[in-house]
């Protein structure tokens, strides 16, 4: 039985004038004294309910009989969006770090798999679908010890991941892979497509967590920005493919797009579509250096 059953319970023996206590709840739905009274001091600190106890009857009533319970209803799409999210906060380590984590635990109180309802109806959020599926079937793969099989900026590959984490406000599955490669971290917007394999992942992918943490230990750092002039404009706004983007000017095309990681933000500049790389200096020196350093490889090859 959930939570939302017990408040509804409480709530409508309040208005039969019954004044339920904590002893009442505990003993009607099987639960300990102290569960059933984390569920009273509830009603009034997040639902608002405004709870009076009378001595004389041993008992609660309701000081506003105008009062009415919030909706106790959430969807599974809902749910979803708060898993991601108790992972993005929980993982977060850098500004604040203390107040997202309490969030972190907000958070998943919502999202206990033991409960069929929640307390209270909270917004939907705006996040990346394909981003909180990808979450979703990794969360499954570790839990199960099984391998996934990803298109990771253009290479296929079978990895085994251990952990999700998140660097830089960027998120990242530490895994290893089948082809050799050491235990490593892969940015989950490079990964084009994700499926799970019946396979168990082997030994070698259960190596020490720690591992694949960030050994810098260093706090967040203000990102880069490229000043880049796209080829169309972005019709999602605020990222491209992934990096924050925000249109400078009245310019629709051109785009200030933060990145922490200059290789990875080499990368995507090579496998994507745009018009023109206005700056930083140093950013087009290196994609410069990067472009010559492949071309005069090719001309080898003749």
């Amino acid at each position: 039985m959930s939570n939302t059953h017990r408040i509804q319970w409480f709530d409508q023996q309040i208005r039969e004038a019954r004044y339920p206590n904590s002893n009442h709840l505990a003993e009607r739905f099987e639960i300990s004294k102290r569960q059933a009274q984390r569920d009273i001091e509830y009603m009034v600190a997040s639902l608002r309910a405004p709870l009076v106890y009378d001595a004389k009857r041993r008992g609660y009533g309701y000081d506003d009989s105008a009062y009415v319970l919030p909706h106790l209803f959430m969807s599974e799409d809902e749910k979803r969006v708060l898993r991601y999210l108790v992972h993005r906060y929980s993982q977060y380590d850098y500004d604040n770090a203390e107040t997202a984590h309490r969030v972190a635990r907000l958070l998943d109180r919502f999202t206990d798999d033991t409960e069929s309802e929640l307390y209270d109806r909270l917004p939907m959020f705006n996040a990346d679908p394909r981003l909180m599926q990808l979450v979703l079937l990794l969360t499954e793969a570790i839990k199960h010890w099984k391998a996934v099989q990803i298109v990771y900026e253009g290479e296929q590959l079978t990895i085994h991941p251990t952990r999700l984490l998140t660097r830089y406000n960027d998120d990242y599955v530490a895994a290893s892979c089948d082809n050799g490669q050491e235990q490593c971290q892969f940015r989950l917007l490079s990964i084009a497509h994700a499926a799970i394999v019946e396979q168990t992942a082997t030994l070698a992918a259960t190596g020490n967590p720690a591992a694949f943490q960030d050994e810098s230990g260093a706090p967040a750092r203000k990102p880069y920005t490229a000043k880049v002039r796209l080829t169309q404009p972005l019709e999602h706004g605020g990222t491209w493919n992934g990096f924050a983007a925000t249109c400078i000017g009245d310019d629709s095309l051109l785009y200030g797009v933060d990145f922490y990681d200059t290789n990875t933000f080499l990368r995507h500049l090579m496998m994507s579509d745009w018009e023109e790389l206005l700056g930083p200096k140093w950013l087009r020196e290196k994609l410069r250096l990067h472009c010559s350093d492949v071309l005069t490889r090719l001309d080898k090859e003749r």
